[in-house]
């Protein structure tokens, strides 16, 4: 059900997907997960390996290959389960392809995240999962640039960004920056989702 096909034509390093979210409905439950204090940068988990999330479960065995997320289970952890509306966000893509790690992301003010690449993050990857990004908090001061160039990603929409190409994150603000960010397994149904919203 999620073997996926090599697509056939280019994809761009930005796509906006056709899905815009209720900013005020996801900044309320991350803010109720988000109490404490932190520095610099802050993952919560919201989906997880399943012997991470339940302690009974026996670890899995070694894999020779971690990048397509296949060599565990993954399981709702308790943040996401007690947070209804993101939980039915990422519903909307556990119908169609298989959701693997699930987190939102917190970048402090005043903070950077040095430019890098995620070798495993990329619909041109044979064996890979990819990323989409649903932002939730940011400032006019906060920059996410790709290959050298701005995304310009507003609270609530949703985003496929190349992220085998080098990116860095820079918040010159006095607010904390919140992504949630959604890991899945490439199929038919995205890779198809984001070629027509080229």
């Amino acid at each position: 059900m999620f073997e996926s096909k090599e697509i056939a034509i280019a994809i761009k390093d930005r796509i906006q997907l056709p899905f815009h979210f209720d900013v005020h409905k996801m900044l309320s439950e991350t803010k109720a997960l988000a109490l404490e204090q932190f520095e610099y940068y802050k993952v919560i988990q919201l989906r997880a390996p399943a012997h991470l999330v339940d302690t009974s479960l026996p670890f899995p065995p070694p894999a020779n290959d971690y990048a397509d997320g296949s060599w565990t289970d993954w399981l709702n952890t308790t943040a996401l389960n007690k947070s209804p509306y993101l939980k039915s966000i990422i519903e909307i893509f556990q119908k169609n392809t298989n959701v693997t790690l699930v987190r939102l992301l917190r970048l402090a003010p005043n903070s950077i995240v040095k430019e890098h690449t995620d070798p495993t993050l990329g619909l041109e990857v044979e064996k890979s999962v990819i990323r989409l990004t649903i932002p939730i908090l940011n400032n006019d001061k906060m920059v996410f640039n790709l290959n050298k160039s701005p995304v310009h990603m507003k609270p609530g929409e949703c985003w496929y960004l190349k992220l085998t190409d080098p990116h860095e994150v820079i918040n010159n603000g006095n607010e904390e920056r919140i992504n949630l960010t959604i890991d899945m397994t490439p199929n038919d149904w995205l890779r198809d989702l984001i070629k027509k919203s080229q």
